[in-house]
């Protein structure tokens, strides 16, 4: 026996929210968006011609488009037209790729699309989405502006700069009770500066190209393998380490530019 199932009898339309699942990135689309302050889309308003699509939803479809890798404005014009998420996000508008591409080049949505970045990854971590450490590279180099799209919070910045001092000073007293590397002269006990950081880096550096000197030197296997297996740990220091300097950076850039 089979479920009932008849193309020809008339369905009525449901809520489309109900299809979607409660941790579905959709809804974090539409949270992360809508609380985007009026005044930022004040630039697409306009006096005459025909109402344009709002602001709003055209973001909102461009970035859960984004987030399954969807780029192109004909592929993002087919998702409005057989994507649930998407059905849900533009309820029921289909502009077309056209109008799709025509938007997402205006230079106001190109700034506000770099900031809603990285507000999403803020929200997310927030909401225990994601690692607070997570590191997401495309290339992509963006760079920070002071202006009315700057909505980044500025507690989620504080917050993941007082995490980054903590683990990073717990990291370098792991450092120095392994007697991995020397204790570093810092003008701050509290927290490692940017170049302090670099230093802990440096000295991460030198340990191990001793461990490539030794490994290189050594004709016995054996050894050979436990020296390789003893390499892994400074060089493990060492990427995070990298991590931290880059992300200090960007948190210090952040803190600047919001007090501007």
């Amino acid at each position: 026996m089979f479920q009932y199932y008849n193309m020809n009898q008339v369905v009525l339309p449901l809520d489309l929210e109900i299809k979607l699942k409660e941790n579905d990135i959709a809804f974090h689309i539409h949270h992360l968006i809508e609380q985007i302050p009026d005044e930022a889309f004040e630039a697409f308003l306009r006096d005459t011609g025909r109402p344009s699509y709002h602001p709003r939803m055209m973001m909102k479809i461009i970035l859960c488009a984004y987030s399954q890798s969807v780029f192109s404005g004909r592929k993002i014009e087919a998702l409005l037209q057989d994507s649930v998420r998407m059905m849900w996000l533009a309820q029921g508008y289909e502009p077309s790729y056209r109008t799709i591409n025509r938007f997402r080049v205006h230079p106001e949505v190109q700034e506000l699309l770099r900031q809603c970045f990285v507000q999403f990854r803020c929200q997310l971590v927030k909401e225990k989405l994601i690692d607070d450490e997570a590191i997401f590279i495309d290339g992509t180099k963006i760079e920070a502006n002071a202006n009315k799209f700057t909505f980044v919070w500025r507690k989620a910045v504080e917050k993941y700069s007082a995490a980054l001092v903590e683990k990073s000073n717990q990291m370098y007293d792991e450092l120095l009770e392994k007697e991995i590397i020397p204790e570093i002269e810092r003008e701050n006990l509290v927290e490692l500066s940017i170049q302090e950081l670099a230093e802990v880096v440096e000295k991460l550096d030198e340990k191990v190209e001793e461990y490539d000197k030794k490994i290189e030197a050594s004709e016995d296997v054996n050894e050979r393998k436990q020296l390789r297996s003893e390499r892994k740990v400074p060089k493990q220091y060492r990427k995070q380490f990298q991590d931290f300097v880059e992300r200090k950076q960007k948190y210090q850039n952040d803190m600047k530019f919001r007090r501007t």
